[in-house]
């Protein structure tokens, strides 16, 4: 697995490659911790190329979701892959939060 990050405006970006499971959740959740501690609460988590999120990886989700709105900030999900949004629908996460079908819609978000 491996996590990147970039900055477009004041929106960061954090793209992960590979599986976001019980054996990388911790790594996911320590890395997304780390960008809220440093004062980076307008999330977006690019799962473009994330093929499989288990139930450990949507507990890092919610865990960070909760974190930054407690700094009025936001985590938004952009290019879940077929299987990644599959397993946010059946856990009920499209409804608390927001997914977009690419990185540049769910960028554009925060702009208004």
């Amino acid at each position: 697995m491996e996590i990147t990050t970039t900055q477009q405006g004041n929106v960061t970006v954090i793209h992960i490659t590979g599986n976001v499971d019980a054996f990388t959740a911790g790594d996911v959740t320590s890395y997304l911790k780390r960008e809220v501690d440093s004062g980076n609460v307008l999330l977006i988590v690019d799962l473009a190329d994330v093929g499989y999120m288990s139930s450990a990886g949507l507990r890092t989700m919610l865990m960070i979701l909760k974190q930054v709105r407690q700094f009025e900030g936001d985590l938004r999900l952009a290019s879940p892959q077929e299987p990644v949004q599959k397993v946010l629908s059946m856990a009920g996460l499209t409804s608390i939060m927001e997914i977009f079908d690419d990185l540049e819609t769910a960028v554009s978000s925060y702009e208004g």
